[in-house]
C-alpha cells in the first residue's frame, strides 16, 4: 500500500507539473540550471563541461565557460519541456510548432512509400515534434521502460496519444521496426549514445568511438527514406523544427559509412549550434582508451584525448 501511495503520488506530480504552462517550465529550469551551474551541484554538469572541453579543444576557455553554461541551462530546460509536451494534447503540441524547415523533403519522402527512418540527435526539445509526425504517418518506436513505474506510465499514455507502436530496445523490437518499414511505416532512431555491446568504430570531433549501427542498417536493408530532424525552442512559447535530407550516399555504402555519415551530421549541428547540445552523456569513454577520462582532472584527461586524437589522425593520414 506504502509504494502505490507512494506511485500514485509521483503520477499525480508529474501530472501536475506537465499543465504548466511552458513559460513557467522554461523559467523554473532556467532558475535551477543557474544554481546547478554556479554551485556545480551535479554530476550531470560536470560531465556536460568536460565533453565541451574535449569536443571544442580550439576555444578559448572564456568561450567553453559561455556554452558550458548555456548547454546547461537549455538541457535542463529541455527536461522541463519534455513533460510539458508528454502532458499536452495532440493539438496543443502540433500548434506550437511554428515554423517548419524542409517540410516538403518529408511530404516528398513520405510519398514514395518506403518508410521513413527519422535520425534525432538528443538536441533541443525533440520530443515536440512526436505529434506532428504521428499526424502524417503510422510510428513504430523502441522504447525502454523507465525504472520508476509511474513515471512510465506518464509517458506511455502519452506515447499512446501519439498513436505510436512501442516495441522493446531488442532484438524483437528491431524486427517489428524492420517489419513497419517494409510496410510504408516510420520509426525514429536517436543515435548519439554508445551502444551496449557491438556497433562499429566512427571518428567524432576526431575521436574513434563506439557507434551504434542501427540506423545505417535499418535504412539499408529496407531501402527507407532517411531524414534529419531537430526541433529549437522559440521566444513565443514554441519550437521550430528542422527538416534535412541525409547525404545519398547512405543508401549505397556499407553501414560503417552510413554510421559515419549520421555522426557527421551531428557534429556539424553541434558545431554550429554547441548550446543547444544535451552534453551531459558520458560519451567519449565509448573509446576503450578514454574510459576513465572523467574520473581523471582536466589536465590529465585532455592530455589523454590529444594524444587519442593524434593516433587517429596518424592513421588516417
Amino acid at each position: 500500500m506504502i509504494m502505490a501511495n507512494s506511485q500514485s503520488f509521483t503520477y499525480h506530480a508529474l501530472k501536475f507539473i506537465s499543465k504548466q504552462p511552458l513559460h513557467f517550465a522554461r523559467s523554473m529550469a532556467g532558475f535551477l540550471a543557474s544554481i546547478t551551474y554556479k554551485l556545480h551541484l551535479s554530476k550531470t554538469a560536470d560531465a556536460a563541461e568536460r565533453n565541451i572541453q574535449i569536443a571544442l579543444p580550439e576555444l578559448s576557455s572564456v568561450q567553453q565557460q559561455r556554452i558550458i553554461k548555456q548547454a546547461i541551462q537549455n538541457e535542463m530546460m529541455s527536461y522541463f519541456e519534455f513533460f510539458n509536451v508528454w502532458g499536452a494534447s495532440n493539438k496543443k503540441n502540433i500548434a506550437r510548432i511554428h515554423k517548419i524547415y524542409g517540410e516538403q523533403i518529408f511530404h516528398d519522402a513520405l510519398a514514395e512509400g518506403k518508410g521513413l527512418v527519422l535520425i534525432v540527435p538528443h538536441f533541443g526539445t525533440w520530443e515536440a515534434m512526436n505529434a506532428w509526425f504521428a499526424a502524417h504517418t503510422a510510428m513504430t518506436i523502441m522504447y525502454k521502460p523507465i525504472k520508476n513505474s509511474a513515471a512510465d506510465t506518464f509517458v506511455r499514455e502519452a506515447r499512446s496519444r501519439e498513436n505510436a507502436t512501442l516495441v522493446p530496445t531488442d532484438e524483437s523490437g528491431v524486427r517489428e521496426v524492420f517489419k513497419s518499414l517494409k510496410r510504408g511505416g516510420t520509426t525514429v532512431i536517436l543515435p548519439d549514445h554508445s551502444p551496449n555491446v557491438g556497433g562499429t568504430m566512427v571518428d567524432y570531433f576526431g575521436i574513434p568511438l563506439a557507434s551504434s549501427n542501427l540506423s545505417a542498417k535499418l535504412i539499408q536493408k529496407t531501402k527507407a527514406r532517411a531524414l534529419f530532424l531537430y526541433a529549437m525552442r522559440n521566444d513565443n512559447a514554441g519550437y521550430d523544427m528542422h527538416i534535412e535530407a541525409i547525404d545519398e550516399q547512405i543508401y549505397q555504402g556499407s553501414d560503417v559509412e552510413g554510421t559515419r555519415i549520421i555522426h557527421h551530421m551531428i557534429e556539424n549541428l553541434i558545431r554550429q549550434y554547441p548550446e543547444h547540445y544535451h552534453w551531459s552523456y558520458k560519451r567519449f569513454k565509448a573509446n576503450p582508451e578514454l574510459d576513465d577520462v572523467y574520473h581523471l582532472s582536466t589536465e590529465d584527461a585532455l592530455k589523454k584525448v590529444a594524444q587519442v586524437r593524434k593516433q587517429a589522425l596518424t592513421k588516417a593520414d
